[in-house]
């Protein structure tokens, strides 16, 4: 079901605020935001919230906080970065998150070009990176407040800024009036790309943007009121900001916010949601695991495992073309899944879920055929920061596998004579920020945004994306590859958990392997194979001809233009942290080329 809460007007007249306010009123004694403190979760209901908020408001008020002006945050998912956040936007201020793994030239890029002079900051670990902005003659950053008050040394602490705001907050008029006086047209926030292709450009998003992506998003959705959503993607990424801050706000929903990501696993399996949304990785990571845990399994049990997520697909087949489903596949299935599948899906806190989604990259097909055999159906959708998250999406009235969907109410699209897709509507951001504060626009004289994804719309109306404009490989024969699908490709084998096709100007594609930290051990410990680590495991003949095997494999189901002719097997996962990754877990091919540009080079000696 969509939400059916009373809006307090027209979502293009709206403010975020005026959802805040409505929420406390009518929904006051729902519980609203949680977090782990210790060994239980502490919890605000809505009015704890809107109180809240009320006084960091007050006291970022104190603090010289103006409207209008950016304000940044570099926090995990803690509740001082949620709660900051609101309390920026009812001053009528603008927040910005900034990536965790940001490097320092790239958080002093955006604190120059965002001019702040405020920043909330985590702890320790940030201040390195933070405090030699305080001095650069070139960055209007003035202070930094910071949320651990143990490491905050002389600069001033989240606890002060509520204490100071407890002090200063009388009654609500000052409160009241200011996130009255905000306008629909108005920044909510100022979201930064993550520069995969270069410095990151801040993306202004209105209330109007987020309020109508938010409505017509939850009405493209089948989800109980007040449904609980785990929140672990960093707040800097519009699918978290989105899913963990507007929609929350609008459904009146309650918030699990997991500070840590690698613990989204365990959060679930503790948590049980009805909803999650996890990007490609997160998916491939989860699957990785249950197929690791399947193998474990005695045989008898495995093969039933197996009909019954043979079952589960030819379910979800008739779903998908839509048609009935016949009534003996339908009451086999349901034996089935309850009696093999869903002790399985209890075990890692996936039984209970009715929507789950993923969006950033394209989807591993067969990831999604694996979870639809479990009954799970990933919807699958697209978007960017520029369009305010969400274009297209599948819904459970509507799905094809594979797809990223049908727009969204009020969205148009169309495909330019290259391929490249072009978006239109009120979720459209306005431009890019400049460094004086203004706007550069990024629409054409009839309002079409250049997405920069390739793909194309079938006669249903569902978009099938190929890849990123900029990231197609043209070898030297002038043939364009989609990098993503001989990667997805290879990924098909259990003994490959990522990849990276390359040959931009080349004769051929040659590819970097990465063995799965999960599957590979599994597979091995199976056939009777011992290694203490990934690189023992990589060096074994054995493992070494499978990976052969899984590449001629893949070979044989792309064109001679996408094959991969040769390759290199490394040991080291890779992510956020080591620089591979985005913090929403997509390749970072320009850091995967400089890093590994010496081996990528040997492969065509």
């Amino acid at each position: 079901m969509t939400t059916n809460l009373v809006l307090p007007g027209r979502p293009d007249a709206l403010t975020l605020p005026a959802l805040l306010h409505r929420n406390a009123e009518d929904h006051g004694a729902l519980p609203a935001l949680s977090w782990r403190e210790g060994p239980g979760w502490t919890t605000l209901t809505w009015a704890d919230v809107r109180r809240e908020v009320a006084v960091l408001a007050s006291g970022y008020a104190a603090l010289g906080v103006r409207r209008g002006e950016h304000v940044l945050m570099m926090m995990g998912n803690r509740p001082e970065h949620w709660l900051t956040d609101l309390a920026l936007v009812h001053l009528g201020a603008v927040p910005v998150t900034v990536y965790g793994t940001s490097a320092p030239e790239q958080i002093a890029h955006i604190a120059r070009h965002s001019r702040a002079r405020l920043a909330v900051v985590e702890g320790a670990r940030e201040l390195p990176r933070w405090e030699p902005l305080l001095d650069a003659p070139d960055t209007p950053l003035e202070r930094l407040v910071v949320a651990e008050a143990a490491e905050a040394g002389p600069h001033r602490t989240y606890g002060a800024v509520h204490a100071a705001g407890a002090r200063s907050y009388q009654g609500t008029d000052a409160f009241e009036k200011a996130w009255r006086d905000l306008c629909p047209e108005d920044p909510l926030t100022v979201v930064y790309t993550s520069g995969t292709t270069g410095d990151p450009k801040g993306v202004r998003l209105t209330h109007r943007n987020i309020l109508l992506q938010s409505v017509r998003l939850d009405r493209r959705t089948d989800l109980p009121e007040h449904a609980e959503h785990v929140c672990y993607l960093p707040f800097a990424h519009i699918a978290e900001r989105i899913l963990g801050i507007y929609l929350p706000l609008l459904r009146a929903a309650h918030v699990r916010l997991c500070a840590d990501p690698t613990a989204v696993a365990a959060a679930v399996r503790e948590l049980r949601p009805v909803q999650f949304f996890g990007v490609p990785r997160v998916w491939e990571k989860l699957a990785a695991g249950l197929r690791a845990a399947l193998t474990q399994l005695p045989a008898a049990q495995q093969e039933a495992v197996e009909a019954a997520t043979a079952l589960g697909r030819t379910h979800a087949g008739h779903r998908e073309r839509g048609e009935e489903v016949p009534a003996e596949l339908a009451a086999s299935y349901t034996e089935a899944r309850e009696r093999v599948l869903v002790p399985l899906l209890t075990l890692a806190g996936l039984d209970r879920l009715v929507w789950t989604a993923s969006a950033t990259a394209p989807m591993p097909l067969d990831v999604v055929r694996f979870w639809s055999g479990f009954g799970i159906t990933i919807m699958d959708a697209w978007g960017l920061t520029e369009t305010s998250g969400v274009c297209t999406v599948n819904s459970p009235d509507g799905f094809r596998l594979g797809s990223v969907g049908t727009p969204i109410e009020g969205l148009e699209l169309r495909v330019a004579e290259d391929g490249e897709i072009l978006a239109r509507g009120a979720t459209v951001f306005a431009g890019y920020l400049r460094p004086d504060g203004g706007l550069e626009g990024a629409t054409d004289a009839d309002g079409w945004f250049p997405t920069g994804d390739v793909g194309r719309i079938d006669d249903d109306g569902f978009l099938w994306l190929t890849d990123r404009k900029k990231e197609l490989i043209i070898t030297s024969n002038g043939k364009n590859v989609s990098p993503a699908l001989v990667e997805n490709t290879l990924k098909e084998h259990p003994l490959i958990g990522q990849a990276f096709a390359h040959g931009d100007g080349r004769s051929y594609l040659v590819a970097l392997l990465v063995l799965d930290p999960e599957l590979a051990p599994a597979w091995a410990a199976a056939r009777g194979i011992r290694a203490h680590d990934l690189a023992e495991l990589a060096a074994h003949p054995a493992v070494r001809d499978e990976v052969e095997r899984a590449v001629a494999a893949a070979n044989a189901r792309l064109n001679r233009t996408e094959q991969i002719k040769r390759y290199r097997l490394l040991t080291e996962e890779w992510g956020p942290e080591t620089g591979e990754l985005t913090p929403s877990l997509k390749l970072r091919r320009r850091v995967i080329r400089d890093v590994y540009a010496d081996a990528l080079d040997a492969l065509y000696e």
